[in-house]
């Protein structure tokens, strides 16, 4: 989009909100880059200016102007963090829960590049300027192991281990429900949901995506599980257990409205706990392992004492 566009409105459109309409025309947007484009007078409507808000009526036509991101360094900030393992190619840390892995929109500063920038003083370029280093993501609050690279060598090899499928990423969650299997997998493709941008779901015409799972330990109303991912999509884990009707405890998005809990949790009960691959450098195996945060253990502690 080096030009503008122009955007014709059909009447099957009628009644949709403008951002509505944009979302859906301009997949690779998000909801808040189309929004702050509205308010910013990116999006004519006819000669002028409209809300997000806007009720459209079909005919209209629209010009929608992208201009470049603004270019953003960035910056190192003296942040606590984990760190389990580090040589002159990589970094193994132990996320916490509630920090987010890279800069974002609404999330700019007090990331985890921003802690490492500030400890390595630099990572690999691969990732781009907002994602230095990072071969793979965790939820902001999903805690757990995660492996960084420092150089781009590094962080190609890292990248092929898990296009591969022979880095090992596991994880340990509580879920709603009881599970009567001992174990299982789910191998469903996930994708962008079709209403709502903020959630992924299960989608016929997704990217493929397989999670093995087997039960831990059973509770009243609540199942212990230890959980293998051979993919690695966006919420994969979050998405597969609730659409078995078992969304992970404490998840906001994805569990209940209302998701009863013993343990007030920041987040969802879901931690990478096992982690593995071949060192891009030596090829030597490497495994990695760290216990749940406190209030995870909180929450298995008292789970035990109702049982």
């Amino acid at each position: 989009m080096d030009a503008p566009q122009l955007l014709v409105v059909p009447l099957e459109a009628r009644g949709l909100r403008l951002d509505q309409f944009l979302m859906a025309r301009l997949p690779d947007l998000s909801r808040t880059r189309i929004q702050d484009l509205i308010a910013g007078g990116h999006v004519l409507l006819g000669d002028s200016l409209a809300r997000s808000s806007h009720r459209l009526r079909g005919g209209e036509s629209l010009i929608v102007d992208l201009p470049p991101p603004a270019a953003w360094e960035v910056e190192p900030e003296d942040i606590e963090i984990d760190i389990q393992y580090e040589d002159r190619d990589i970094v193994v840390v132990n996320k916490a829960q509630g920090l987010v892995v890279h800069p974002a929109p609404g999330s700019w500063k007090g990331t985890l590049v921003n802690a490492l920038l500030y400890h390595c003083g630099d990572l690999s370029g691969v990732g781009g300027v907002l994602r230095p280093g990072i071969v793979h993501r965790l939820d902001k609050d999903t805690s757990g192991l995660m492996v960084v690279a420092k150089n781009d060598s590094a962080h190609h090899s890292l990248a092929d281990q898990i296009a591969a499928r022979t880095a090992g990423r596991e994880y340990l969650a509580v879920i709603h429900g009881v599970i009567d299997e001992e174990s299982g997998t789910v191998d469903l493709p996930i994708a962008r949901h079709p209403t709502d941008r903020i959630k992924m779901a299960v989608v016929a015409t997704g990217r493929d995506a397989v999670t093995h799972w087997r039960v831990l330990e059973r509770f009243h109303d609540m199942t212990f599980l230890a959980l293998k991912l051979e993919t690695g999509r966006t919420h994969q884990i979050r998405v597969h257990m609730a659409h078995l009707g078992h969304p992970v405890v404490g998840d906001p998005v994805y569990g209940p409205a209302r998701s009863p809990s013993p343990v007030k949790l920041r987040g969802q009960a879901l931690h990478a706990f096992r982690l593995s691959f071949s060192h891009p450098r030596t090829e030597e195996p490497m495994t990695f392992e760290v216990a749940p945060p406190e209030r995870f253990e909180t929450l298995l502690r008292t789970l035990r004492a109702g049982a």
